[in-house]
């Protein structure tokens, strides 16, 4: 039997491909005994296993156990300075899709179904020649679009997107909205099949908007901010719901916690780093308060570095100030990563209630 392909593509950054993938990837996996994944345009890279492959690769190979496969999960990689060595000539203008190609052939023979992610929106690879319509295209894998939520400015980024891949020849079989309003989703689901029903596209609902996964990992914060999480490692995968700035009084700042607030503080403030640490293993307080990042020149205390280890709340030290540390976290959008095991739960069950798969699968 011939592998079945589906090629995930956006219509903007940050609809929320990822997701959607792992969402297929947990689905397929129940109806088919081989299912891969691949990310053929890796514009950010890690390491991993010895190899420079695109982190959503990576994810996908250690939460699946696939890690033998990573190399051709992500066979062309956007690294440092790979824009201007092509532009410049130095990379063939066929190696992508030649290495493209290969790599998919490969996962082919070895998988029943395969998921093939794009990278960002959809002109993400133009300039190796290789954006996310013409190699859905050359892979010959029907295309599903990710949009937001909403009715017109879905219908707008629909729209435009699909003159790039008919430009290209590829064949978009789904239109998936994404993060709809739990209160909007009936009404809004009505108008977008109304909208597309000319263009024979099946649009169905995928997820409404989720806070859980929306929000940040102590984890993520730490490693957007190249910084070691500090205190309980246990807590890692606590998601921070609130990002909150300390800079009212002690006493004040405790009482507007919200659920699972990072609370960020200066190092001089000592009297509100102790109150926090002290408080952190009060049930009450400990849901209250997911941890801190403590920024700011100056160094903390001997005797309030002694309460924080102690009462092993999860810390970050950053030498920024706490405002910039605060606008830096504010404008940050939260990845999924495979240590983010609530989250990845989390999708799979709610996956299992509004992604019909089948209807899906049936469009392929």
């Amino acid at each position: 039997m011939a592998c079945r392909k589906i090629f995930i593509g956006a219509t903007g950054q940050h609809c929320g491909k990822t997701t959607i993938s792992l969402s297929l990837m947990h689905l397929a996996r129940r109806k088919y005994a081989r299912v891969g994944f691949m990310k053929p345009i890796g514009p950010k890279c890690i390491e991993f296993n010895g190899l420079t492959v695109d982190k959503d690769a990576a994810m996908f190979a250690t939460v699946f156990g696939v890690e033998e496969d990573v190399a051709l999960m992500s066979p062309m990689t956007l690294s440092a300075g790979t824009t201007r060595r092509f532009l410049d000539g130095g990379i063939d203008i066929s190696s992508p899709r030649q290495t493209i190609l290969t790599a998919c052939s490969e996962l082919e023979r070895k998988y029943d179904f395969l998921i093939i992610e794009g990278a960002g929106h959809g002109g993400v690879g133009s300039v190796v020649g290789a954006n996310n319509a013409r190699v859905a295209a050359m892979l010959n894998a029907p295309a599903l679009l990710v949009t937001g939520g909403g009715i017109g400015n879905v219908i707008d980024a629909v729209e435009l997107n699909l003159a790039l891949y008919e430009r290209e020849k590829a064949s978009v079989r789904v239109i998936m909205p994404n993060k709809l309003v739990t209160e909007k989703r009936a009404n809004a689901m009505t108008y977008l099949n109304r909208a597309f029903a000319a263009n024979k596209l099946l649009v169905t609902g995928a997820f409404n908007y989720s806070p859980t996964l929306a929000d940040p990992t102590l984890l993520h914060v730490a490693t957007l901010l190249r910084r070691t999480l500090r205190g309980d490692s246990s807590e890692q995968s606590r998601i921070c719901h609130t990002i909150q700035l300390g800079a009212a009084s002690s006493q004040r700042v405790i009482d507007n916690l919200e659920d699972a607030t990072l609370l960020i503080v200066t190092s001089s403030r000592d009297e509100l780093m102790v109150t926090a640490s002290s408080l952190y293993n009060i049930p009450e307080f400990k849901k209250r308060l997911a941890g801190l990042v403590i920024g700011g020149h100056a160094p903390i205390s001997d005797i309030t570095q002694r309460i924080i280890d102690d009462s092993g709340i999860p810390y970050i030290r950053i030498e920024e100030t706490s405002s910039e540390v605060f606008y830096q976290l504010r404008e940050h959008v939260s990845k999924i990563g495979p240590e983010d095991h609530e989250k990845i739960a989390l999708i799979n069950s709610i996956a299992e209630k509004y992604i019909d798969f089948d209807a899906i699968d049936a469009r392929l």
